[in-house]
């Protein structure tokens, strides 16, 4: 079993990358593998709502790591992002990311259990953790959770790492996931099938 990490900070080493690593490590712990994903410092493009990942199969912008998560689905049984806070809310690039991530590529991660993680010096985290959730549940993916909101302090890794509640909410959500995974694995053995879901029925208020 495997657990995708997108790290959605234009700081590879910094403090979401902190969070998310002591996640990994607790999975880790617990026999199940991990990746963590680094979305980079370049600009990345928004969902421009073309439906082009209607025809292809795939998002028409492909220079940024959406198109390849996507096309290697299959290999990733949860999900976790981590997020730092810009203004109360989750990072732009980010967002940009999981908007064509979901949207090219959402029935592929419907059934497998999500997470997020946010990072912040101060405030605006419930904020953050509010979007990022939404994500998880417009695409059928269980939402896997902590003892508290899933949050870290700090202006640096090393302020981190000295959130002491904020480092075990972390290896908290670790333990739940795996065990999710784990109960999820034994069901698929013992012949539990998967969720079948009707054909998608969208509703328009005006007529």
């Amino acid at each position: 079993m495997k657990v995708l990490l997108i790290n959605g900070s234009p700081h590879e080493k910094g403090c979401t990358f902190t969070a998310l690593n002591e996640v990994a490590e607790t999975l880790n712990k617990n026999g199940i593998e991990t990746e963590i994903f680094w979305i980079g410092k370049k600009a990345i493009q928004g969902c421009v709502a073309c439906w082009g990942c209607a025809k292809l199969g795939r998002c028409v912008f492909n220079d940024d790591g959406v198109n390849s998560l996507n096309a290697r689905v299959n290999e990733f049984d949860g999900l976790i992002i981590g997020s730092p806070v810009y203004y109360a809310g989750p990072a732009g690039q980010l967002t940009a990311f999981l908007d064509r991530l979901f949207f090219s590529g959402g029935e592929g991660w419907a059934g497998k259990p999500g997470a997020c993680v946010v990072s912040c010096r101060r405030a605006g985290t419930v904020t953050s953790f509010d979007r990022l959730n939404k994500y998880f549940t417009i695409n059928s993916m269980p939402v896997v959770s902590s003892r508290y909101w899933n949050e870290v302090h700090g202006n640096t890794p090393e302020e981190v790492k000295q959130d002491l509640e904020g480092m075990q909410i972390m290896r908290t959500l670790g333990i739940n996931m795996a065990w999710l995974l784990k109960c999820i694995d034994a069901g698929n053995k013992a012949g539990v099938p998967k969720p079948e879901y009707e054909e998608t029925v969208f509703t328009n208020f005006i007529h």
